[in-house]
């Protein structure tokens, strides 16, 4: 049966893919005495980066929101993971960190990671709120235009 986040994702028009593997010596995520770091997810689609290059060159920040908010969802996917399957032990999201692979003039770092921003607030209500931390930077593992990280607070 599925739960009340399982019934907002469907809701909002979203399915959780499987998760793409590391692709470094890290594992996708650590929890701890109620706590999970999610590490940094791509705008990965079917396995395979959607997003390639800079914010303030070809990238777009519409396309950019849209990548930070693919980036969100792969954080769910690891999440969902640390929960046993069970989203509805979220409790709060505490913070999200994101970092836009841009050029050196782009300024427009916050309406990007708004993308994932949105995501969980529109996912997880009030509990969706939470601390961020966006930066800019000059590149990006496999040339992705930006990641997304996140730490929850779990029952």
């Amino acid at each position: 049966m599925a739960g009340r986040i399982d019934a907002k994702l469907a809701e909002l028009g979203i399915t959780l893919p499987t998760p793409m593997a590391p692709i470094a010596n890290y594992v996708p995520f650590v929890a701890s005495e109620g706590l999970v770091v999610v590490s940094g997810q791509l705008p990965a689609v079917d396995g395979k980066v959607s997003l390639l290059g800079k914010l303030g060159g070809a990238i777009s920040i519409e396309d950019g929101y849209a990548g930070a908010r693919q980036s969100f969802i792969n954080v769910l996917v690891h999440l969902k993971s640390a929960c046993g399957g069970d989203l509805d032990r979220v409790r709060q999201v505490i913070r999200l960190g994101g970092f836009i692979a841009c050029t050196p003039e782009f300024t427009q770092h916050a309406a990007v990671m708004n993308g994932a921003s949105d995501l969980a607030v529109a996912v997880f209500g009030d509990l969706g709120r939470h601390a961020r931390s966006t930066i800019g930077v000059p590149s990006l593992p496999t040339d992705a235009a930006v990641e997304v990280e996140g730490m929850f607070r779990i029952a």
